[in-house]
């Protein structure tokens, strides 16, 4: 293979994928803790864990996170989908390198955001 293909090659490969979509990925650990442990968690997508636990969720959804556990007020607390820090770096690096693909890669798959408050720490108050 010439390198003027291969170069070819490379660049078409770059322009095609985001930085942050690369680097960071479109999903995230979402932890999940109580006080007292053992509750049981149900999240708004419908995934369930007790506590301690943790969810590989979509960096690009907010989420409602349900805590219960008999004896206990049921307990939910909102998860919002964030611009990152290095969210936002990774979209400048998309200038030098993916261009306007790279960028709509990365706004679309949600690998820019972040998920706050991340871990999600419940406590749950006795009836």
């Amino acid at each position: 293979m010439s390198l003027k293909l291969l170069m070819t090659t490379t660049a078409i490969l770059l322009s095609l994928t985001g930085c942050a979509t690369v680097t960071r990925g479109s999903t995230e650990a979402l932890v999940i803790e109580s006080e007292p442990s053992g509750a049981q968690v149900q999240l708004s997508n419908g995934m369930k864990g007790t506590t301690p636990t943790s969810f590989k969720v979509k960096r690009k959804n907010d989420l409602t996170v349900t805590v219960s556990k008999p004896g206990y007020e049921t307990a939910s607390i909102n998860v919002t989908s964030q611009m990152a820090g290095s969210g936002g770096a990774a979209m400048a690096g998309n200038v030098l390198v993916g261009g306007i693909i790279g960028m709509a890669v990365d706004a679309s798959s949600g690998a820019t955001k972040e998920l706050k408050p991340n871990p999600v720490k419940i406590t749950l108050n006795p009836y």
